[in-house]
């Protein structure tokens, strides 16, 4: 890769980052959401049993995860370099359904933190989108139509 390549790239990942803080989305901010939305979830009585069946004792771990996960979603920084697909397929008590709750739930946390209409319209749509891939790839994986 030519070094105006990568100049490129770094200069619209700034540009990407510059424009969410000016609508309110910092790395700050994803902390608040990742934890607030998390704790929701375990509250939640049928995401809180799937999630605390995977995640033990591992929440700190997994809280870290899910910041790295959202900052390279909503920023780019490229911090997140899991596979959630494959591990969320990988799981057989997730079904497509689970995603619907767990929109409602993001986006209920969205309500109660996000800064500005534009900071939840911003990480509703890449939500929306996640949420979706993994319906799809669920509904695979179970032999459904998409």
């Amino acid at each position: 890769m030519s070094m105006e390549l990568l100049r490129h790239g770094e200069l619209k990942r700034r540009q990407l980052q510059h424009g969410a803080a000016a609508i309110g989305i910092t790395e700050e901010f994803i902390t608040h959401v990742v934890a607030d939305f998390y704790t929701r979830i375990r509250r939640h009585p049928v995401l809180g049993r799937i999630f605390d069946a995977q995640v033990g004792d591992n929440w700190d771990e997994h809280l870290a995860t899910m910041r790295r996960f959202w900052c390279s979603v909503a920023l780019n920084t490229g911090t997140y370099s899991g596979k959630p697909v494959i591990v969320h397929t990988a799981l057989p008590q997730i079904s497509p359904a689970h995603f619907d709750i767990w929109l409602g739930i993001f986006e209920q946390t969205l309500d109660a933190r996000a800064p500005t209409t534009a900071a939840k319209e911003h990480m509703m749509i890449r939500a929306q989108r996640i949420a979706r891939n993994l319906q799809l790839a669920i509904a695979t994986r179970d032999g459904q139509q998409g």
